[in-house]
């Protein structure tokens, strides 16, 4: 997959943002992402997106990125922040675009083409903590609980949901899964992460009879005589996208009283944290959940720590004494 920036017809006059070098620059910066950092198609297209309002910014004051200084990374940043014409954009958007400088600039740097980083010293505006919305383990059974029937489709959304809360899946992992990635005698899934790297999670008893009943009696008749690897498919027997996972579980959230509570990160979410709760290892959830590093599972300490606050408010006879 290659992420291209479409260049000018000849004899087209240069655009702000459309400088031919920094187009150059742009483009090997985003082949070293994909070829050695192995990013995926929707992290590249936002770092093309946000190189190239940089590019425009650069244009129309008559700089260059490789002479950039730090006031003008700073300057585009605080322009973003104020809006200047156009609706200003949050502290989480420019902290983004902040992080995509200084990759940029940190790839040049590498690669000998400036002396100095003009982002070393950036400081960009920091990101409010916003914890991840989960389901208490009620609300859990309720959402898995929600397809109905023997039906199909039915059948592949309760182990979509199943598996889904059981190995704590990202959504493009779960619709990536195929059918060799599952070994039921085993009780263990192979999950591809971010970056093509794989990962093994057990798992649970309900995930693996969801599995078996989806695939004795739904996806065989979805799939007919057709060859398909993906484990989970759409109503053609085709691959689910990540768009039909998320009508799913919209559905299923609304049927359980869950609307606007609910996205497939959700159930990512609720795992980490009730397997924190319930006292797993910390170093054992980042293995389940792929992370690089362990300070971002973390973040599931203080989800954790406050569902135990609750715990202890509403059932301790001397919490409010």
């Amino acid at each position: 997959m290659a992420v291209a920036i479409k260049p000018r017809s000849p004899g087209t006059p240069a655009k702000p943002g459309a400088d031919a070098r920094f187009e150059s620059l742009v483009l090997d910066f985003l082949s070293y992402l994909e070829f050695e950092r192995g990013l995926s198609r929707n992290t590249l297209n936002a770092y093309r997106t946000d190189l190239l309002q940089y590019g425009e910014y650069l244009s129309a004051h008559n700089r260059d990125a490789l002479e950039a200084s730090a006031a003008d990374v700073a300057d585009f940043l605080a322009e973003l922040a104020t809006g200047e014409g156009r609706p200003a954009c949050s502290a989480a958007t420019i902290h983004r675009k902040a992080a995509c400088l200084r990759s940029f600039y940190k790839h040049l740097r590498r690669d000998e083409l400036i002396g100095d980083d003009p982002t070393a010293a950036l400081s960009a505006p920091r990101r409010s903590k916003k914890l991840p919305h989960v389901l208490n383990y009620s609300e859990v059974q309720k959402l898995l609980a929600a397809p109905k029937g023997s039906e199909p489709t039915a059948l592949r959304d309760r182990a979509l949901l199943e598996v889904m809360y059981a190995c704590g899946l990202r959504a493009s992992e779960t619709i990536g899964l195929e059918l060799g990635d599952v070994d039921l005698r085993e009780g263990v899934l192979r999950a591809r992460g971010k970056g093509s790297k794989e990962r093994l999670v057990p798992l649970g008893r309900q995930a693996i009879a969801a599995i078996n009943g989806y695939l004795r009696g739904g996806r065989s008749k979805l799939v007919g005589d057709r060859h398909e690897a993906k484990l989970f498919v759409n109503f053609r027997g085709g691959p689910l996208t990540r768009q039909g996972l998320y009508k799913i579980v919209q559905r299923h959230a609304r049927d359980a009283g869950l609307a606007g509570k609910m996205s497939p990160h959700t159930l990512r979410h609720s795992f980490a944290t009730h397997l924190l709760a319930g006292g797993c290892d910390l170093r054992a959830v980042q293995e389940m959940l792929g992370h690089a590093d362990i300070s971002t599972t973390q973040m599931y300490t203080h989800l954790s720590g406050d569902r135990l606050k609750e715990v202890y408010f509403s059932a301790h006879p001397r919490a409010s004494d």
